[in-house]
């Protein structure tokens, strides 16, 4: 059976930041996909909307109607095609200056994302997909949204809070139609990432990487493990991170059941789990890289296809994804954004709700 015809609450997306390309592209994705943007509505502002509605208007293409909802809407609501469903965050926003940091526009941005989260912990949603903001915006935006370095780490606390626990252990994978890559840490300093890969991290990395895919993949995942040093330390002689911290995680994280190979060269592990049309129909060795830091495994990824990237926080209580791009404020207003990402996005939301 199509997963699209199992009734499910909505998807929510929020957003993102209001001087960025976020509303003209969920406005393109409902132009060009109404049948994927079935059941879904944005968390937002109607104006802001229909301001990028507008954008896509001209001769042989049909203006979008922007609806407003006066509540979360329920699984039975049924829009027409192309007709962009807005639940109104709080009083409207007005006009923001296109492609500029804002305040104003940071802070809207981030109570959006509170208000999907919200709903998605009270099961009124199904899954959260979030356009890009702007992070320097979300910290002008001042408290509580200066906390935060971006959406993964607002998501994680409110969840976190919600369930009582004084942490939850989340982790961002990257991925699209050629390459998986989890990450050990995110938005840190080189220097801070380089401490973060300690035994208790790699393992918790490992752990949700397996559960995560387990899921997806319906059997365990081939997890590729790429060292942190040249050459993956070369047994010791450019550093010893493999064989005191990564070796034994993957150890500890074998006893559990997970299928592990590594750790690997960082600069050749992302080939062999590459997925492409060159291997003749042969499948790659591995589904996942799991990547010691921030850029060694977003670098491969972003190479390989950043249009249709997208951004997945593993251990949420929820489904959240995302498109695997920024604001765009250099383009932002002018009708050139494409949505392959956002709409990447929602597909994988839609996959993840059903595994």
């Amino acid at each position: 059976m199509s997963t699209d015809l199992i009734p499910h609450p909505p998807i929510a997306i929020t957003m993102g930041d209001a001087a960025g390309i976020g509303p003209e592209i969920i406005a393109r994705a409902y132009l060009e996909q109404p049948t994927l943007m079935h059941n879904c509505f944005v968390i937002g502002d109607v104006g802001c909307m229909r301001r990028a509605a507008a954008l896509w208007h001209g001769p042989g293409v049909p203006a979008l109607p922007v609806a407003e909802l006066g509540a979360p809407p329920s699984v039975d609501d049924n829009w027409p095609p192309r007709c962009i469903p807005v639940l109104q965050e709080g009083a409207a926003l007005g006009a923001v200056p296109m492609g500029r940091v804002s305040a104003k526009a940071g802070r809207f941005a981030g109570r959006c994302v509170l208000r999907a989260a919200a709903l998605a912990l009270d099961g009124a949603v199904s899954a959260v997909v979030t356009a890009p903001l702007h992070k320097e915006a979300l910290h002008a935006a001042g408290h509580p949204f200066d906390t935060f370095p971006g959406h993964t780490e607002m998501l994680q606390d409110t969840a976190a809070r919600f369930l009582q626990q004084p942490e939850l252990p989340v982790r961002m994978m990257l991925a699209n139609h050629e390459l998986r890559t989890v990450l050990v840490s995110i938005h840190l300093s080189l220097r801070a990432a380089l401490d973060a890969v300690t035994f208790d991290n790699v393992l918790q990395t490992l752990r949700i990487t397996h559960a995560a895919l387990s899921r997806v993949l319906g059997r365990a995942p081939r997890i590729a493990v790429a060292g942190l040093n040249p050459h993956a330390g070369e047994g010791g002689l450019f550093g010893r991170e493999e064989l005191d911290v990564i070796i034994p995680a993957m150890q500890a994280a074998r006893a559990e059941g997970c299928d592990l190979t590594g750790p690997l060269p960082p600069d050749t592990v992302f080939m062999r789990a590459r997925r492409h049309c060159e291997n003749n129909g042969q499948q790659p060795e591995f589904d996942v890289v799991v990547a010691m830091y921030h850029d060694q495994g977003l670098i491969p990824v972003k190479y390989l296809g950043i249009e249709e990237g997208v951004n997945v926080t593993l251990g949420l209580p929820f489904v959240r994804t995302s498109p695997d791009h920024g604001t765009a404020f250099d383009i932002a207003g002018r009708a050139q954004a494409r949505a392959d990402s956002l709409l990447a996005a929602i597909r994988m939301a839609r996959q993840l709700l059903w595994k």
